[in-house]
């Protein structure tokens, strides 16, 4: 083992050498090239002694000499030689004289550097540690001294290692070596020192017995200060190992009995030396970690019933006074504060603390004490940062930590029948002015109050645009979230006028607020804190409402607030009120997401005048309303939510509507058949229609998609629904009653006609395959109007049963011919093109059902009629195509020359 450490500190040794002949090198190539002479710097000009001009063209012609002189640099660029001074000279001129060489360029240190400066030194002030505690190990194992001689020598080892570290900063600060910052030999020996007294005063207590817990608690507490104090002196790591220690001492001293005014009193003490160190030294992370700590330290105390809410309350207090004194930029003893922008070591201290206070609130079930110290530090923290902006951060989590604290007195069990309509019944429950909720109300109304005040008051007080952002949010979610809180605890959500009332005064206030700010002139942050305002007003608005109203009218109110959001952007110019109207539509969107009955199973079984209508109808209104309003103010991304927002309602409630019809007023029946599937097609090619005729107007984007999806479905609903699902030729049970006023008309006849009329309002506009489609889709619905009419009137109500006789087969031969005819006449008279196109293709139809089906099928009579009418018809067609359609006038005759004799 000898041997081994022999060789290790041979190792040691030669790499110190080593480091030192480098350095010997070094400081002679620097010695070499000063005798050289290439690092010269020019001398100083000397000061110009004023002159007295003997005539006044002298002075005019100094006037640009100084000019020129002054525009000058005072000093020649590093490495240029200064200018050669002649032999005949006289004594008084100055003379170059070489200056120090400037310091070389430090580089990265490289692998053998790092171990022989730092690596060493790191572990040898580890191994002094360890070398102690392990002596003392040594001498319990062989038994060589008593209890007693190894607790002193471990506090001569300790005393040894502290004087070592002390004697060897002093001889660094007088010589002229320099002090590697991260490798400093007398901060590690101090370290090891104090690591050594703590390791003893701990075994003198828990491993011999010698101190009693508080003499062992006093005595670890004065080695983590003495650690601190040394900091001073020895720079960053006595001073992370004292605050770690200093926090953990009470760990090591146990009692059965814990004192928690004894705990808090003492990390009151390490809290102010930890602060007033890392003030003094300007190192943040020692306030960070001390803040860290000190907010750990309350949890033990959470844990125990009956909580101690006294010393915890009294710790967090002590927290916030020296977080506020001696933390805080700009405010009393702390640091230099710069400009006025918030600090996050400044906020976060006052904010930590808070936390904390939060915590005792809750878990002591909202004690009075608990309340009053949350209100009171509250109160503090805004003082606080309206004097010193660096700490504007903590009035945002306090205002946070406010509503947190009354929405979980909201969410508690609320006390019985606390508002019965006729009042609490005597003797029964709680009262509503018991002293938890008095307390509550008068917190709350103070809240209320001095955020809202403050974060009117604050506007124009900082230069920096954030400040006054922070307080006005703060100032307008605080009092929102404390009425809501109020509402649900004491009216338990249900209908309450008095609220109502408070909400439409708190809206009248952040409206007055809105105006005034909206008059000043424009100051850093002025445009974003009138809309928080004028948003608060919307809000309290829409709660008002909410409060005077039940059921479904909140949904009411909130999209008759995103209309108003709307309104007042068109009257004030605060772009935030356009994304506040389109956050109000996503909440309405999302209300009808989680109910799309609005009012439950109270939705009533009246067709069309029910809940359906007010739910959608005044929403879809509302919005197509504030579209409006928005556009006038050019096209974004809020007035297309809205847009989307007044489409999506006006869709769902004519759906809605037509499913509440049909079914008797259960929307969520799990069935549909022919005449809802129509009215649904049919209603979505009307709206489609309405879309595109919009369209030309507006250019929307959203108009245009939305509409492209209404024809979508509609084909998809026709194609999948009516043609096939819904059909009643296929499916066997459906009934069609009525022989020409049915269910067909309105199934087939009337989407052919809509869906015509949507190909004409595209024509032009959209591509020619889009309407040609959409028109085929019309011809398709319309041909089979005509066959499934003619089914009906063989077969009855039962469409799907029976044979098909020969005359049945003939009728649609003909009804086909006449249909195709018909198209023809109509392309004709109107001249279009779509329309004979239609009718070639209804009559290549007939003539393949003729060839295909009624040669095979038919019998006798009718297959020779059906040929016959058929060649008749194509015989007429091409004989009106050739002579009326595409006439061609015969070539005049040539004229006959008689021929001359």
């Amino acid at each position: 083992m000898f041997d081994f450490f022999a060789v290790a500190i041979a190792v040691v040794a030669l790499v110190i050498a080593r480091k030192a002949l480098d350095r010997v090198a070094g400081l002679k190539a620097r010695l070499d090239a000063l005798e050289a002479g290439e690092w010269r710097v020019a001398p100083p000009p000397p000061p110009l002694a004023p002159a007295e001009p003997s005539a006044p063209d002298e002075a005019a012609a100094s006037e640009p000499a100084a000019t020129t002189a002054a525009a000058e640099p005072a000093t020649p660029p590093l490495h240029e030689a200064p200018p050669s001074v002649p032999d005949d000279a006289g004594a008084d001129a100055p003379r170059s004289t070489p200056a120090a060489p400037p310091p070389l360029p430090s580089a990265t240190p490289g692998f053998e550097e790092r171990v022989g400066t730092r690596w060493v030194v790191w572990l040898g002030g580890l191994t002094l540690a360890l070398g102690g505690f392990f002596m003392v190990r040594y001498s319990i194992d062989a038994g060589l001294l008593g209890p007693g001689v190894r607790v002193l020598l471990g506090v001569a080892f300790a005393l040894t290692l502290l004087a070592a570290g002390e004697w060897t900063r002093r001889s660094e600060s007088t010589s002229s070596i320099a002090v590697l910052p991260i490798a400093n030999i007398p901060a590690i020996l101090t370290a090891a020192g104090t690591a050594v007294a703590f390791g003893t005063v701990y075994a003198a207590y828990a491993l011999y017995g010698f101190l009693a817990p508080a003499s062992a608690f006093i005595l670890l507490g004065l080695v983590a200060l003495g650690t601190l104090a040394a900091a001073l002196l020895h720079g960053p790591m006595p001073a992370g190992l004292g605050v770690v220690a200093a926090f953990g001492t009470p760990l090591l001293v146990s009692s059965d009995q814990p004192d928690f005014w004894a705990l808090y009193l003492y990390l009151a003490i390490v809290t102010a030396a930890a602060f007033a160190l890392a003030r003094i030294r300007l190192w943040s992370w020692l306030a960070v970690t001390t803040i860290a700590l000190a907010l750990l330290w309350t949890f033990p105390a959470l844990t125990l019933e009956p909580l101690p809410v006294s010393p915890s309350a009294f710790h967090v207090v002590v927290g916030v006074v020296l977080a506020a004194l001696l933390v805080v930029c700009g405010l009393l003893f702390g640091p230099a504060a710069e400009d006025d922008r918030p600090e996050p070591v400044s906020s976060g201290s006052l904010a930590a603390y808070l936390f904390g206070a939060m915590l005792i609130v809750l878990t002591s079930f909202h004690a009075d004490t608990a309340v009053i110290v949350f209100a009171v530090l509250t109160a503090a923290t805004l003082v606080v940062a309206w004097r010193a902006p660096s700490a504007t951060g903590a009035v945002a989590l306090a205002a946070a930590l406010a509503g947190i604290v009354f929405l979980e007195w909201a969410i508690r069990a609320n006390p019985d029948l606390l508002v019965l309509p006729g009042g609490p019944l005597p003797g029964m429950g709680s009262s509503p002015i018991e002293s938890s909720v008095s307390l509550h109300l008068i917190a709350a109304a103070i809240f209320a109050a001095g955020f809202g005040a403050a974060g009117f008051f604050a506007q124009g007080l900082s230069s920096n645009a954030l400040v006054p952002v922070i307080w006005s949010a703060s100032g307008v979610f605080t009092p929102l979230v404390l009425l809501i809180a109020l509402y649900g605890r004491i009216a338990h959500l249900d209908r309450s006028i008095p609220f109502a009332v408070l909400a439409v005064l708190l809206a009248a206030a952040f409206a007055a607020a809105t105006e005034i700010l909206t008059r000043r002139e424009l100051r850093p942050g002025s445009t974003a804190s009138t809309a928080l305002f004028a948003t608060g007003t919307l809000a309290a608005l829409a709660l008002a409402l909410t409060f005077a109203l039940n059921k479904g009218w909140l949904t009411i109110a909130l999209a008759l607030t995103s209309l108003g959001a709307a309104w007042v952007s068109t009257q004030r110019p605060i772009p935030f009120l356009r994304v506040l109207s389109a956050i109000l539509a996503g909440i309405v969107v999302l209300r009808i997401g989680y109910e799309p009955r609005i009012v439950g199973a109270a939705v009533g079984t009246t067709p069309i005048f029910n809940w359906l209508l007010w739910g959608y109808g005044v929403p879809a209104l509302s919005f197509w309303a504030a579209s409006i309003l928005l556009r006038r103010q050019g096209d974004d991304n809020s007035l297309r939510s809205v847009e989307s927002a007044a489409i999506l309602f006006t869709v769902l409630l004519v759906f809605l509507e037509i499913r509440h019809a049909i079914n008797g007023g259960d929307v969520y029946r799990n069935s549909s058949g022919l005449t809802e599937t129509a009215l649904q097609v049919c209603a979505t090619l009307a709206m489609a229609i309405g879309l595109e005729r919009l369209l030309v107007r507006s250019g929307s984007i959203i108009h245009n998609v939305s509409a492209m999806l209404l024809t979508l479905f509609a084909g998809a609903a026709t194609l999948v629904g009516l043609l096939f699902i819904d059909n009643p030729y296929i499916w066997w049970g459906t009934r069609i009653n009525g022989e020409f006023i049915n269910e067909l008309l309105l199934g087939y006849a009337a989407p052919a006609i809509l869906a015509l009329l949507l190909s004409y309002a595209v024509a032009g506009r959209r591509p020619a395959a889009y309407g040609n489609t959409i028109a085929a889709g019309a011809l398709v619905l319309a041909l089979s109007y005509v066959t499934l009419e003619i089914r009906r009137l063989y077969h009855g109500p039962s469409m799907s049963s029976g044979p098909t006789y020969d005359v049945e087969q003939y009728t649609y031969s003909i009804a086909w011919l006449a249909f195709g005819v018909l198209l023809l006449a109509i392309g004709i008279i109107v001249n279009s093109q779509r329309a004979r196109l239609a009718s070639a293709v209804v009559i290549a139809l007939t003539i393949a059902k003729v060839f295909l089906v009624d040669l095979s099928t038919l019998e006798g009579v009718y297959r020779a009629l059906s040929f016959m009418g058929l060649g008749l018809v194509l015989v007429a067609i091409g004989w009106f195509y050739q002579k009326v359609l595409f006439r061609r006038e015969a070539a005049p005759a040539a004229p006959v020359v008689p021929a001359r004799g």
